[in-house]
């Protein structure tokens, strides 16, 4: 058993955890897991995105309503008996993709802090957790 808890699963209620960008790079090198980035395409196109990801909406901008298309796109994009783990900008919407993913029968993961992570001091993103704070692949525009 590992002592590095970033490699951990943190299991909650809905569906089968919370954990840590270093995990789901992880599971992503090893082929173990999808990744799908439920931001909008506005977030992905101007904050960045990760290479290979799924762009898969939970929510249309403008507006943040559901994304009529969630279900089918993301059952299309995790092939059967993979994980899946999901990625919005701080954690939040891919708590809630997590347990939709739950609800239609995949192995589904949250990744925590998303890829902005946690607002610091200033308000400002990117300074404290999440994908891009821990120095994985990433690009812009």
């Amino acid at each position: 058993m590992t002592t590095d808890f970033s490699l951990q699963i943190q299991p909650v209620p809905g569906y089968a955890g919370d954990i840590s960008p270093a995990l789901a790079w992880q599971w992503l090198q090893s082929g173990q897991a999808v990744l799908v980035d439920v931001r909008t395409d506005a977030e992905r196109e101007w904050v960045g995105q990760v290479p290979g990801a799924v762009a898969l909406a939970l929510k249309q901008w403008p507006g943040m309503t559901m994304n009529p298309d969630f279900d089918a796109g993301l059952q299309a994009a995790v092939p059967a008996g993979t994980k899946v783990v999901l990625l919005c900008r701080s954690g939040v919407r891919s708590v809630a993709a997590a347990k939709r993913a739950t609800e239609l029968g995949i192995e589904a993961y949250n990744i925590l802090g998303g890829f902005e992570g946690d607002a610091d001091e200033n308000g400002q993103r990117g300074h404290r957790s999440g994908w891009r704070f821990c120095g994985l692949p990433w690009r812009q525009g």
